[in-house]
């Protein structure tokens, strides 16, 4: 079974999935004014954690440009939705690999970054992952509405069986 956290994880990346179903590449290349648009949050999201997980946590490096089109700090992009997806598959099912290997004991080391350990533990920088999801989401909510999209999902899925809490033993 996965650590709670990696649930929680994975809850958030079927919110986001939840979020965007349904929207046409057209609209998810759209920008509004200075917000991003919404493909650029799935790559966004898909290079946090390849940089994360699938790099420096296990030394792989397999969508070598995808920082580079969506990674922070980068210029404004409007990148293919379809692509985006691509990339994001890759990189979850890549971080998959890591992440399943977590137990609390590792949550509490430090990846390397640039040869020397990160400040944040494993288990920081997996919560940072997770809230950066729920930030994308609301941000992704947000243009929804802007963009005139009807139906959209409200509030969390009312099925939170994936994401349940389970005390830690």
């Amino acid at each position: 079974m996965a650590h709670l956290m990696v649930d929680q994880l994975r809850f958030s990346r079927s919110e986001l999935v939840r979020c965007l179903q349904g929207v046409s590449d057209e609209d998810a290349r759209r920008r509004l004014g200075p917000m991003n648009c919404l493909s650029w949050i799935v790559g966004h999201l898909a290079d946090h954690e390849h940089r994360y997980f699938v790099i420096e946590a296990q030394g792989r490096n397999v969508l070598p440009d995808l920082n580079v089109r969506v990674g922070y700090g980068q210029p404004a992009s409007t990148p293919p939705l379809d692509e985006m997806w691509d990339a994001w598959k890759i990189a979850t099912a890549a971080a998959d690999d890591y992440l399943d290997t977590l137990t609390p004991a590792r949550l509490e080391t430090h990846l390397q970054k640039d040869g020397k350990p990160r400040a944040e533990n494993v288990g920081t920088m997996l919560t940072r992952v997770i809230f950066h999801y729920w930030y994308h989401i609301g941000e992704a909510s947000a243009i929804r509405q802007m963009l005139g999209h009807t139906g959209l999902p409200q509030f969390v899925a009312r099925d939170m069986s994936r994401a349940c809490y389970r005390r830690e033993d």
